[in-house]
């Protein structure tokens, strides 16, 4: 469940990574840093509050709780790291639909070139964007397609070397569970060697709406459709159903 850190110590972006059995398919969902659900001690609260009360522990039983989805691994990458990681494989191309400017960066649309710094920024930018937060979750998801189709196209998967250099550049960026280290990395990167960028799907969690508690502007789930997709991923059959979520799916160009 990799995720950025502001400064206040709050939990940027959530997504949870699920791979088949087969190692054939994955899933990465998103999930909105307002959602107003339950956090274990604290009753409800957003859910980006989890980490800032207890860190990695409490967003993951946050996590374990909202979905009834065991999380075997958690990595957390912050802002720097995210540049160093992006730098290091030479910037990504996204598309984008429509010309926009967030800092000293202007996106124009179409197909674009990012380093580091300027991916940081886009996948940061919300203002401007029709869906705010939302549309903001999907510039980050992009990213990461991006990422991964850029190391299907240079074979870094299959390539025990390339691969074995991504790594070292990654956890340099990132921090990982205990059991997550660099021999254990390696071993689940190999075995997702034949994972195509088309086999990867990437959500959000089902938005009922949006609305405030209090002083606190919040998100809330869909309930009847985010447990379905919650018990499709417990029984490893999300890749056969994700039709069903199609409004929940990252468009091929997000705005």
């Amino acid at each position: 469940m990799p995720e950025g850190e502001t400064p206040d110590g709050r939990s940027d972006v959530m997504m949870l990574v699920r791979f088949t059995g087969d190692r054939q398919n994955a899933q990465v969902i998103s999930l909105p840093r307002d959602s107003w659900v339950p956090v274990p001690g604290a009753g409800m609260a957003k859910l980006n509050a989890a980490y800032a009360w207890g860190g990695p522990s409490l967003l993951i039983q946050s996590v374990e709780s909202l979905t009834g989805v065991r999380i075997d691994h958690y990595a957390a990458i912050d802002f720097q790291g995210f540049v160093e990681m992006t730098d290091a494989l030479g910037g990504v191309d996204v598309q984008v639909a429509e010309t926009t400017s967030n800092g000293p960066y202007t996106y124009t649309a179409g197909l674009n070139h990012l380093d580091g710094e300027e991916a940081l920024y886009y996948v940061r930018q919300r203002y401007g964007l029709e869906g705010g937060d939302f549309d903001r979750v999907k510039r980050q998801q992009q990213y990461l397609r991006s990422i991964f189709t850029k190391l299907s196209e240079q074979n870094v998967l299959s390539d025990m070397g390339a691969l074995d250099g991504f790594l070292v550049a990654l956890t340099d960026a990132m921090s990982v569970d205990e059991t997550l280290g660099n021999t254990a990395l390696l071993d689940m990167a190999y075995d997702l060697r034949s994972l195509r960028p088309g086999a990867v799907t990437f959500l959000t969690a089902p938005v009922a709406g949006t609305g405030r508690e209090g002083a606190q502007s919040v998100v809330y789930l869909d309930a009847a459709r985010s447990e379905q997709m919650w018990e499709y991923l417990r029984t490893d059959s999300l890749t056969e159903h994700v039709a069903e979520f199609g409004e929940d799916t990252l468009p091929a160009v997000p705005n």
